[in-house]
């Protein structure tokens, strides 16, 4: 029995009751821990036709509400919460606070209490009002009416509403607002067009069409009748990924027929040149594609981020030290005075405890050192000064009307700091807008002039005169007329009885094309003669010199990233059945069997070293038994549901090979405007250059010399074409004896994907080596995993270097995530690398300004923002140390409660938070013309230990002066009073208050460069606010506060004309000897920023400029700087204007060439 008992107690907990188990599936389910739909497929009932068997499960799905918001109203409070308390600070704080409740301590708990509890309203209204917008717009899109065929006729209801499985109809310009698949249209082919320029940005129309067996389902009635079943993959992101099939049941039989991306309707998209269409929802709510793809990319922390961690560590660790010696020297000074009986809890208390307790004590009275609205004040600085990278004319395009755009403001200072550039090259130092050049057909050269093909060395008035093609010729035309995935424009599709009619006029056709290559081929070929007209599901129209021809389309291979090719199937007007095939050299010669192939190879290489884009065409007949075999393995392949993409492919390989080579393409690619100009600003500033581009060698090399990446001095060392390790090994090593003994030329590196591959493979540490050592770096060839691969390898490579990625196409986004900044170009290849980039611009030469001026601006501000934090904290808690000194370490505090909470949050909050959004230590266009100044920053030198050393010691030698010389000024005259009344710890503590605050404030002040009225009402203002604020503090008896210690000892400390001539003595003694320390460095071992400060209005510096200039260039000391004029003899207010205004020439939209200038003679980058 026991035995049995034993099995049955150990059966219970292995095997719970089935009612246990439903609950805890339920729960999981709740917490999203596990899925409504675990199967890797889901099946769908068209119409929600659902089959009557009994042992059917109908799969779950969710609704088709968006959720962007964060919060609801019963989770807001406790969510939020729990994220703020995530920051080590805000924790801190209210670890304090509790302590503070828990145990006798020296000041009250509102001290810490208020402070905490302003950052927390403050950040919980910021983050509420924020997550109430995302409501507002989700209730938006969710109560858009929809109409759905429900019960046998169209019912309207409201988009939230919509069921998987729901018969949608659309109209015409409306957006999607599901996941559909495409049933049927208006038109009897049952294609539709649609626009997705809100999901990719691309303008161009799109070509979907329903399966045939459905597209003549037309109406609602015949719709409801529909019985079919749809089996799909789970969603997924891929916007261009769709796999599945549909089984539509008949009275006889089955049919199955394929489901791709061609029959899905995304969500977001519009219906265009469609009246109507009916759709099945198949992906609804949060399961959208489009929903997929705007979940949170990861957290990007810019280094001083980072930088201010570690010192907020540091001043942990400073007050902790501090806490523990004011406990030991406590214990060490104990005195009792023999009056002093202590009580029987006192005498028999542990002393391990007490100790504990005074240094919680201490940890309190000290805890201020922490400045606990650094981060708020940081947050707010980022988000208004990403404000202006938004409003920058210089950063705007005119001719695509686009600002700049600001995706996350927490890195903004961090564009300061970069030392590696990754580009792409086509779209973003080119303008992709391709222009059709020359050509090899069948061997010979061809040249594109004025829409006629000039063969090499014809003369071309003989050339242009000549109205007969060779077969070659025109084999190659009508390929890559009928090879492509162009479309005719919108308004002609609409307008056009007939296709006849275009072919009419072919003058008239415009063409729409996600690909500008393609663009240009068809349009070249259209103004040789061969025009394409149109094409619709089973045709495609040509009108070939005049003569109209029909092409029957049999299939469509589509273009892919592996294959890098794509081919049409098509029956010719004579029966003939021929594949057209057009691609990268690199696809198409490998499988080219026939034609001058060793001769158009070189060819390509000739085109592509004059910077041309190569693209080769070439063709293959089919017999008939040859296309039904193709056309067999093509269903079986595009039916499947496992690996059908595997299938696809190995089946295209298949088909595409034994081809003949038709021909070449070169289409030029020009630079975008100041390319030139921008990346040499780029490397005068110290930033290394990375070119990452899926182009051949030659191509890429063209362009980077064309566009200075390469100068013609510069030695081109190349590891191209490596085929083993070892090989590779032995070419590594080769490269980097030649580096090392010419250490003195600039070295360039090519490199190609293969063998990028092979070295990162066992020989990435000599790799980075080499790759460090030359000035600039090509990599051709490149998949896009692989780019984002080598920025991983700077990035994390020794000394951390700071990353920037820049690109325009789809293909860049994965290098643009990796790193550390990642900028999209707003181009013509779609919207996704802007989506996912962290800034985005529309062209590259606005990358100098980026970096040179907002970068510059972004850094310097938020760096003496940090720093001036922990600065202004330790001259505030500093003296409640030394105070402990006279008072026998008795937590005795020196500044009343109000003051420790308004510290930090009223007195001296707004004029360093003006400071980091208005502060320009150097005018912009210097900026801009003198990119050295970007090097003396970089590397985060202004946050430096040496620099966070002296602010951190510059507080401590402040607050010595506050508190000795406050002691000094009463320590023989304890009256200090011109009544006679003695002051007493609160008047001391008062002054040593009021003098801090004013240096404090003054040396801000002084740091300051450029004044506009915001700082100096603020700085002004903080001063009389906080004179208004003790006055009336201390003048009135509050009937709210149970003491007012304070009372009256303001305006009797104010009385006194010794506390006056104390407090200036003071304030002069502390910032007299930093202005001396100031002048003195300026003039002996000045920094390149102050000698751009001194050239900036070619001469001199005016006096007392950084304190005195208002924006309009007009001074507040005028009487003293013309004493001093006369006197000296040197300070003009005519010579110099630290202010600048909208006329300045350079703040406006400034559109000339980039002027650089080196800095003469040596620069000291002194440590502070």
């Amino acid at each position: 029995m026991a035995a049995r008992g034993s099995r049955w107690s150990r059966g219970c907990f292995i095997s719970p009751p089935a009612w246990c188990r439903t609950v805890i599936y339920w729960i999981r389910q709740q917490l999203g821990l596990d899925p409504p739909h675990r199967t890797p497929t889901r099946t769908i009932y068209v119409a929600n036709h659902f089959p009557l068997y009994g042992h059917f499960v109908q799969q779950k799905f969710p609704d088709n509400r968006i959720v962007s918001s964060k919060y609801t109203v019963w989770n807001f409070i406790p969510k939020n919460l729990f994220e703020q308390f995530r920051r080590i600070a805000n924790f801190y704080f209210l670890v304090i606070f509790l302590v503070q409740l828990m145990i006798d301590t020296p000041t009250s708990p509102f001290t810490s209490g208020l402070p905490l509890f302003f950052v927390i309203i403050v950040t919980a209204i910021k983050q509420g009002y924020e997550d109430w917008l995302r409501h507002k717009a989700d209730n938006e899109v969710n109560n858009t009416p929809v109409y759905v065929i429900r019960s046998g006729g169209l019912v309207q209801t409201r988009s939230q509403n919509i069921r998987v499985g729901d018969i949608v109809r659309i109209g015409k310009d409306q957006t999607f607002p599901a996941d559909l698949l495409l049933l049927s249209t208006d038109r009897e082919n049952g294609i539709c067009y649609v626009t997705t320029a809100s999901l990719d940005g691309e303008t161009n129309l799109k070509t979907h069409q329903a399966v045939p067996e459905i597209a003549k389902l037309q109406t609602v009635r015949q719709l409801d009748t529909l019985r079919a079943v749809i089996n799909c993959h789970q969603p997924e992101p891929d916007l261009y990924r769709f796999i599945g099939r549909i089984t539509i049941r008949g009275k006889a039989d089955e049919i199955v027929k394929p489901l791709g991306p061609e029959n899905l309707l995304l969500r977001g998209a519009s219906l265009k040149n469609t009246n109507e269409i009916f759709g099945v929802a198949v992906y609804t709510g949060m399961d959208a594609k489009i929903v997929l793809n705007y979940k949170r990319k990861s957290q990007k922390r810019s280094s001083v981020e980072k930088s201010m961690n570690t010192f907020l560590i540091v001043f942990l660790e400073i007050l902790v030290i501090e806490a523990i010696i004011s406990t030991i020297l406590k214990y060490i000074w104990w005195y009792e005075a023999s009056y002093n009986e202590r009580t029987v809890l006192e005498k028999n208390s542990s002393r391990i405890l007490t100790g504990i307790s005074d240094f919680l004590a201490f940890m309190v009275l000290y805890n201020y050192i922490i400045p606990i609205s650094l981060y708020v004040t940081v947050e707010m600085q980022k988000f208004l000064g990403s404000f202006f990278i938004v409003w920058d004319l210089d950063l705007y395009h005119e001719a695509t009307n686009q600002r700049a755009q600001v995706n996350t403001s927490d890195l903004n200072e961090e564009l300061g700091q970069v030392e590696y550039v990754f580009t792409d090259k086509t779209g973003t130092l080119t303008e992709n807008e391709m222009k059709f050049r020359e050509c090899s057909i069948n061997g010979v050269k061809y040249k594109y002039i004025n829409g006629s093909l000039i063969p090499e060395g014809m003369n071309q008035e003989v050339e242009e005169s000549r109205q007969i093609f060779t077969m070659e010729e025109e084999m190659f035309l009508k390929a890559i007329s009928l090879c492509h995935t162009v479309h005719i424009s919108d308004f002609e599709e609409t307008q056009r009885p007939n296709l006849r009619h275009v072919i009419a006029e072919p003058s008239k056709v415009q063409y729409y094309a996600s690909s500008p290559d393609e663009k240009a081929l068809v349009e070249a070929a259209k103004k040789i003669g061969v025009t394409f007209a149109g094409s619709d599901e089973k045709s495609i129209f040509l009108k070939t010199f005049g003569k109209t021809e029909r092409y029957k389309l049999l299939d469509v291979l589509e273009f892919d990233a592996d294959r890098r090719r794509m081919s049409v199937i098509v029956e010719t007007p004579k029966g003939e059945m021929i594949m057209f095939t057009k691609g990268a050299e690199s696809s198409i010669l490998p499988v080219a069997k026939s034609g001058a192939v060793s001769l158009m190879s070189a060819h390509v290489d000739e085109l592509a070293m004059k910077g041309l884009r190569t693209l080769c065409v070439a063709c293959k007949f089919l017999t008939r038994q040859e296309y039904n075999d193709i056309e067999a393995r093509l269903l079986t392949a595009r039916t499947s549901l496992h690996q059908r993409e595997q299938q696809v492919s190995d089946v295209f390989t298949f088909i595409e090979k034994d081809l003949h080579l038709l021909g070449i393409s070169g289409i030029e690619d020009k630079l975008q405007d100041k390319v030139p100009e921008t990346i040499e600003a780029l490397k005068l500033a110290g930033i290394k250059i990375w070119v990452l581009t899926g182009d051949k060698q030659e191509t890429a090399i063209s362009v980077s010399l064309s566009s200075g990446h390469f100068h013609r001095a510069m030695n081109i060392l190349k590891l191209t074409d490596q085929k083993s390790d070892s090989e590779c090994a032995e070419q590594l090593r080769r490269l980097d004896r030649r580096i090392k003994a010419d250490h003195v030329i600039q070295h360039g590196l090519v490199v190609d994907g293969i063998s990028l591959t092979i070295a990162l493979r066992g020989h990435e540490e000599l790799f980075m080596e080499i790759s460090k050592n030359c000035s600039a770096v090509l990599c051709c060839r490149m998949a896009p995993l692989q780019k984002a691969k080598v920025v991983r390898l700077l990035k994390t490579s020794p000394g951390k270097p700071i990353t920037l990625a820049i690109g325009d196409g789809a293909n860049d986004v994965s290098m643009i995530l990796e790193a550390n900044i990642g900028i999209g170009i707003m181009g013509k290849e779609g919207r996704q690398a802007v989506r996912n980039s962290d800034y985005a611009i529309a062209r590259f030469r606005f990358l100098a300004k980026l970096l040179f001026v907002h970068g510059h601006f972004y850094y310097i501000r938020i760096s003496h923002l940090v720093q001036y934090f922990f600065y202004k904290n330790v001259c505030f808690i500093t003296p409640q140390f030394l105070y402990q000194f006279y008072c026998l370490f008795s937590q005795q505090t020196l500044y009343d409660g109000a003051y420790l909470t308004l510290y930090n949050i009223c007195f001296t909050s707004l004029p360093i938070l003006m400071y980091s959004l208005f502060e320009q230590d150097v005018h912009p266009s210097v900026l801009q013309s003198k990119p050295a100044l970007y090097k003396e920053i970089s590397r985060n030198e202004v946050l430096s230990l040496k620099r966070f050393l002296y602010w951190t010691l510059l507080g401590f030698c402040h607050a010595f002066i506050f508190f000795f010389g406050s002691y000094l000024l009463r320590r023989d005259d304890t009256s200090m009073m011109g009544n006679g009344q003695t002051s007493g710890e609160w008047t001391f503590g008062s002054l040593v208050f009021t003098v801090m605050l004013i240096t404090v404030t003054l040396k801000l002040g002084i740091e300051t460069h450029y004044w506009t009225w915001i700082n100096h009402f603020v700085t002004w203002g903080s001063i009389i606010f906080y004179f208004a604020f003790s006055l009336l503090y201390g003048g009135i008896l509050w009937p709210f506060l149970q003491s007012q210690q304070t009372y009256c000892v303001f305006i009797h400390l104010l009385s006194s004309a010794s506390a006056w001539l104390g407090i200036v003595v003071i304030v002069v003694a502390c910032l007299f000897p930093d202005i001396l320390r100031k002048v003195f460095w300026r003039h002996t071992q000045p920094t390149l920023a102050q000698r751009s400060q001194l050239t900036e209005a070619n001469s001199g510096i005016t006096c007392m400029e950084s304190i005195c200039c208002y924006s309009n260039g007009e001074t507040a000391c005028s009487p003293l700087r013309r004493i001093l004029d006369q006197v000296m003899g040197r300070c003009n207010s005519l010579r110099v204007s630290r202010s600048w205004s909208d006329s300045d020439p350079c703040y406006t939209n400034d559109r000339s060439i980039l002027t650089l200038s080196s800095m003469d003679g040596p620069s000291y980058a002194s440590g502070v």
